[in-house]
């Protein structure tokens, strides 16, 4: 017989398939590209406007009436002030009246004229722009309406319905589409190896803020203070930059994400910053990232070659190098091809590793990310690779000397199916990979580390040195072939991710060929 508490997380999840549903029913009127904004706009208003009704009635319970029409009566608690016409109830009250998408637009500006926090957070004009049906509008906010956001202090509804959301959006707008989402189990896995405890968290690329939102889940979960750290990012879109900005309103984060949406490359808005720590999923194989004649001689690529213009991995990497403090630590993600790029690539990673900053190459399994089914590879940069010991209020940690080494772990075979054509990690297999690269870089961490054939290997510079300085996995870790229990799918799946990048890489190749060309004066047929 089901528990209480099991029925009651049945009830919850069945309620987020059923706002889900409304939520749909904007769709054929409105792109999937909009109406995710119309949708977590609502929830985020629906969220903010429960918490001021509290703080509200808080204020009048305590004999406070006179105070409950000053914004300092709420913003002392971090809570948003909202103007009569611009709180949840009036929404509700004329969900069915023909001018609600006019309300709902004047509401969500009067909020952002009354908050500084929020300024450039919300959609602006969303509403009424996009002619939406309103008896759909009208049901949509039917359903918002029973989200009682405040019923359980200990547990971040609002917050777990925005991540359902965020997730279900990037599923329905399929390839090409949803970069602004990372999968939850990969934010978490990263966070959980670089352990982001205290000072500077940073993320170039933020998209819709999960890696800072996860950073907190870290904090909390291992005892530690959310005021310890803080958050800066940046982000190029600007409807996500909005959306980044109400993931953390919701979750109380103050974070900098610069003064607007800019490109990270060519407007860096934290140009001095100097992070503890980097989480970040930048966009995969990004072309004509630069002009061929712009960024040549950037300071973030001093003593590196400057990174072609075909491809920005390595752009991405050089710049989160540049941005790390003296002991900064950064996890990010990027297509399998940057363990062997040749040419430029190749001398930028050879240099990477001959000055000691890659720690860790965590071969991720194909089918995790919504937007594409690549290969993709989880790196550990690390700026002290020495003996030292960290010492915080939840415990200490004493690292031992990996100089010159690299670990290797193989996740290629983990992941559970999930939405039919995806696959997502499970608690048991994050929780390998996290001890496996604790107790290889941590001194009594819970076991010794020795290495696993077909699982993890820690080479050193030497033998990476013999590889050309490839960091292809396969290169180091043992492999035990049997006829009974080779995995003959799983390596042809595995292979033809390679001969997928090697195709990729040439179609860029070939594209940036004919491109010289052509700015040469000529025409190259196709």
């Amino acid at each position: 017989m089901a528990t209480k508490k099991q029925a009651a997380k049945k009830k919850e999840k069945s309620f987020e398939e059923t706002l889900w549903d409304a939520a749909n029913k904007l769709r054929g009127s409105v792109e999937s590209s909009e109406y995710k904004h119309i949708v977590l706009s609502l929830i985020f208003l629906k969220f903010i406007s429960d918490t001021f009704e509290k703080q509200r009635q808080k204020l009048i319970d305590s004999g406070l009436e006179k105070h409950v029409d000053m914004v300092p009566a709420y913003t002392k608690d971090n809570v948003f002030y909202l103007p009569e016409n611009s709180r949840w109830s009036f929404v509700q009250q004329n969900a069915k009246q023909e001018d609600i998408a006019l309300k709902i637009d004047t509401a969500l500006s009067t909020i952002e004229k009354t908050n500084k926090a929020l300024q450039g957070a919300l959609p602006d004009n969303y509403f009424s722009r996009l002619g939406l049906d309103v008896s759909k509008l009208s049901a949509l906010i039917d359903v918002i309406n029973n989200i009682d956001t405040l019923a359980n202090p200990h547990e971040d509804v609002v917050g777990r319905v925005y991540e359902y959301f965020l997730s279900k959006f990037a599923i329905a707008e399929g390839k090409g589409k949803g970069e602004f989402y990372t999968p939850k189990s990969i934010v978490n896995l990263i966070a959980e190896l670089i352990e982001p405890y205290k000072g500077k968290i940073y993320d170039p690329c933020c998209g819709s803020g999960g890696m800072f939102v996860q950073s907190m889940k870290f904090i909390e979960n291992h005892k530690g203070n959310k005021k310890d750290v803080s958050v800066y990012g940046q982000e190029y879109t600007g409807a996500t930059y909005k959306l980044a900005k109400m993931n953390l309103a919701i979750r109380g984060i103050s974070a900098n994400l610069g003064a607007a949406a800019k490109d990270t490359f060519g407007n860096d808005q934290h140009e001095t910053l100097k992070a503890d720590f980097i989480m970040a999923n930048p966009p995969f194989n990004q072309k004509d990232w630069r002009a061929s004649d712009e960024l040549v001689d950037d300071h973030r690529w001093e003593g590196y070659e400057t990174p072609p213009t075909s491809n920005a991995n390595y752009g991405w990497i050089l710049h989160m190098v540049s941005k790390l403090s003296e002991n900064g630590v950064a996890g990010f993600v990027l297509s399998n091809g940057a363990l062997s790029d040749e040419g430029v690539e190749q001398k930028i990673r050879k240099k990477l590793i001959q000055d000691d900053l890659v720690e860790a190459i965590i071969l991720l399994p194909r089918k995790l990310f919504y937007t594409t089914d690549i290969g993709v590879t989880l790196w550990i940069l690390n700026k002290n690779k020495k003996s030292h010991t960290v010492a915080d209020d939840s415990h200490t940690r004493n690292y031992r000397d990996r100089s010159g080494e690299v670990l290797f772990i193989d996740m290629r075979k983990c992941g559970v199916p999930f939405e039919k054509k995806y696959v997502d990690l499970t608690e048991n297999e994050l929780a390998r990979t996290i001890e496996t690269y604790h107790n290889w870089q941590q001194v009594d961490y819970l076991t010794s580390y020795s290495d696993i054939p077909e699982y993890c290997y820690s080479a050193n510079l030497e033998e990476i040195e013999r590889n050309d300085f490839s960091l292809v996995l396969n290169k180091y870790v043992e492999f035990k072939f049997s006829s009974d229990s080779y995995d003959f799918d799983g390596h042809l799946v595995a292979l033809q991710a390679q001969v997928d990048e090697i195709l990729e890489q040439e179609k860029a190749q070939k594209a940036e060929m004919f491109k010289n060309f052509k700015e040469s004066g000529y025409e190259l047929q196709a």
